[in-house]
C-alpha cells in the first residue's frame, strides 16, 4: 500500500488518478475510469466526482494507496 500525501481535502477521484501520473488530461478521466478496476473504501466506484478525505483507501487494479493530509505550515 502507498501512502499518497495531499494538502487539502477533499480531492476528486478525478484530480487523484491525474495526481498519480495515470492520465495528462482531465479528459482522459472518465475513458480511464471505465477501463480500469477501482474501489474506494472496498466499494466500486466509477464517479470521477467521488469526494476522497484522509483516511480514504483508494484501490486501481492491484495497486493500494491510504489518502494522508499533510498539512502545511
Amino acid at each position: 500500500m502507498v501512502e499518497i500525501k495531499i494538502y487539502s481535502e477533499p480531492i476528486t477521484l478525478g484530480q487523484f488518478v491525474k495526481f498519480l501520473g495515470l492520465i495528462y488530461s482531465g479528459g482522459e478521466v472518465k475513458i480511464f475510469l471505465e477501463e480500469n478496476d477501482i474501489f474506494v473504501n472496498d466499494v466500486p466506484e466509477k464517479r470521477r466526482g467521488k469526494k476522497l478525505f484522509s483516511g480514504d483507501l483508494v484501490q486501481i487494479n492491484d495497486q493500494k494507496y491510504v489518502l494522508k493530509v499533510e498539512n502545511v505550515h
